[in-house]
């Protein structure tokens, strides 16, 4: 709780207290003067306690950028893996059929040859 949450609390109660003065006095100023108080008291404690919910918010903040840079470094070093192992898998594959790939890759360059120049007429 902070000062404004004090603050604007007891004088809401204090005007309260002087608004009941007022019913029971039939002090016309009392009664009004109290609801004043009353409604200055509980803008300042919501005050007080928009303040509050910020504080705490700004609070967690760096937990929550820990706890994501944490996420993402594990994420990093998870794709990092699997592109380790995704390598060695093709390795692997073009070790075992060389002729396969070197023709793949062929007809890839020719794909790639045709898109870039066209037909020629």
């Amino acid at each position: 709780m902070n000062k404004d949450e004090f603050q604007g609390g007891a004088r809401y109660v204090g005007g309260k207290v002087e608004k009941t003065i007022g019913d029971t006095v039939s002090s016309r100023d009392w009664q009004v003067d109290g609801v004043v108080d009353q409604v200055a008291g509980g803008a300042q404690n919501l005050y007080g306690r928009a303040k509050s919910a910020v504080a705490d918010a700004v609070d967690g903040a760096p937990e929550l950028a820990d706890k994501l840079g944490s996420d993402a470094r594990e994420a990093a070093d998870r794709a990092g893996q699997l592109a380790r192992q995704g390598a060695r898998t093709v390795q692997e594959s073009v070790e075992d059929a060389p002729l396969l790939w070197a023709l793949g890759a062929a007809a890839i360059g020719y794909g790639l040859a045709w898109l870039v120049h066209g037909q020629r007429d």
